[in-house]
């Protein structure tokens, strides 16, 4: 049986440098690693996409495909969003699929793709009042959103630590790989 596939999505947020650490971790998990950037994390990456898609062994998706392209990428068996920067999960929580990454979630959520999220950002944004209803939302609608207790916790401002990012913690809240989503 081939390994179930995971869609890492990584948002703008200062861990997405480190997205290579978080593919490897998903991949000791037992995952058929997909990654998919928001296109401002897909900018940090620019010089280094050919790295990442021999890392994975598929291409790295930052864009949404054109109407007659076939999709390059296998079907997701279960979903993790990290870093989930706090614009991408206000967007997400409001409906507004305006890139690749928040789109692919906002509809897996619906076929029932477990989908887990694991939120980086700072006390200041953290203070909007945006932040408490969209995670709210976002776990009425089934994501497991590791924020607050039992998840991560927002940083001082220009004091988080990126390089620590708990890639495991996000693997740790889905299903194991040896149970792939639908079969």
């Amino acid at each position: 049986m081939p390994p179930s596939v995971l869609y890492l999505i990584a948002c703008a947020a200062a861990p997405a440098q480190y997205v290579d650490v978080g593919v490897r971790c998903a991949q000791e998990a037992g995952w058929d690693v997909c990654l998919v950037l928001t296109p401002s994390a897909a900018r940090w990456w620019e010089q280094r996409h050919e790295e990442l898609a021999e890392l994975t062994g598929h291409p790295v998706r930052s864009q949404y495909k054109l109407p007659w392209e076939s999709d390059v990428l296998p079907s997701a068996d279960a979903m993790v969003v990290a870093p989930l920067s706090c614009t991408s999960l206000n967007k997400w929580a409001a409906g507004i699929a305006d890139t690749l990454a928040i789109g692919l979630v906002s509809e897996g959520v619906h076929m029932r793709v477990p989908t887990a999220a694991l939120p980086y950002f700072n006390r200041a944004q953290a203070a909007q009042p945006a932040v408490g209803r969209s995670v709210d939302v976002l776990r009425a609608q089934g994501v497991n959103v590791l924020y607050g207790e039992g998840g991560c916790a927002s940083h001082a401002p220009r004091q988080g630590s990126a390089d620590a990012f708990p890639w495991e913690a996000a693997l740790a809240a889905l299903p194991p790989a040896t149970r792939p989503h639908g079969k």
